[in-house]
């Protein structure tokens, strides 16, 4: 995309990207490079020119990539960052100053979040809620009781990545459905995102279902995120970003998926 070219409206809640050259953590994948300028550029061309950086797993608490992409396009993006509990203002400052909008405790892949999650959010808690700051979270069902429990200690916004982890074969487990409506009813948003972690595979039609019962239960408090560049993938088999589109827009009518894309995501990240 050209410097004179409008930047399209839509919104991807869930990106990451990658410096081959940058150390990561060992136990989990290897990432290829790839820099914001090419989700920019794959993302404009379906009507997405607005993306969301969630800090990857495998760069732990060191969000000096995601910072420098911030930096690059200022204003254009927003950030979720993984933090030490001991941070320091200032550079709680500087990440919020580029965009940064949420801290992610990922409890699910093998190079996630090593601390006690629910004791550093707490620790955190007062600071992120002085920024307007959400808590992100990457979880198995089983954990949403939980999670229910904590927002309301903390009283921070929680965003519930990848649905919530209530894909295939997860509509009779009644707590963890129970508890998503909770989070729900304190607050809580949910990130239509990562269908293939969800034991579906393309074209998601096995999704639609608990898609459709999701975005029911959030109403207004739902995003999409591609999860580009799909880290389960190896690089020469990327799924086509459209696809991770298809289950949303076919789940969805037309109405509600443009206001997953546009409006709501805005209400989230503006």
């Amino acid at each position: 995309m050209s410097s004179i070219d409008p930047v399209a409206a839509g919104w991807d809640c869930h990106v990451h990207v990658f410096d081959a050259s940058v150390p990561v953590l060992p136990g989990h994948y290897v990432p290829a490079h790839r820099p914001l300028t090419e989700i920019e550029g794959l993302a404009q061309r379906h009507g997405v020119g607005h993306l969301v950086l969630v800090q990857p797993s495998v760069y732990g608490a060191d969000n000096a990539v995601m910072l420098h992409a911030l930096e690059v396009a200022p204003g254009r993006h927003r950030g979720v960052a993984v933090v030490d509990p001991a941070i320091g203002e200032d550079a709680l400052d500087r990440l919020h100053a580029a965009g940064v909008c949420g801290v992610r405790f990922n409890l699910v892949s093998p190079a996630g979040y090593a601390g006690d999650a629910a004791a550093d959010l707490r620790q955190l808690s007062s600071r992120l809620r002085g920024r307007g700051w959400h808590a992100q979270w990457y979880v198995r069902p089983d954990d949403l009781p939980g999670l229910a429990a904590l927002q309301a200690e903390t009283g921070l916004c929680f965003v519930l990545d990848h649905l919530a982890g209530l894909g295939v074969g997860q509509a009779g487990n009644r707590s963890a459905w129970a508890a998503a409506q909770a989070l729900a009813d304190a607050g809580a948003w949910l990130n239509l995102s990562g269908g293939y972690r969800l034991t579906a595979t393309a074209p998601y039609d096995t999704l639609q279902p608990a898609i459709a019962r999701a975005a029911a239960m959030f109403g207004p408090r739902v995003v999409w995120g591609s999860d580009w560049p799909h880290t389960s993938f190896p690089p020469h088999q990327v799924p086509p970003y459209e696809s991770t589109l298809l289950p949303i827009r076919s789940a969805l009518d037309a109405e509600q998926f443009s206001a997953v894309l546009h409006a709501q995501a805005q209400a989230l990240y503006l």
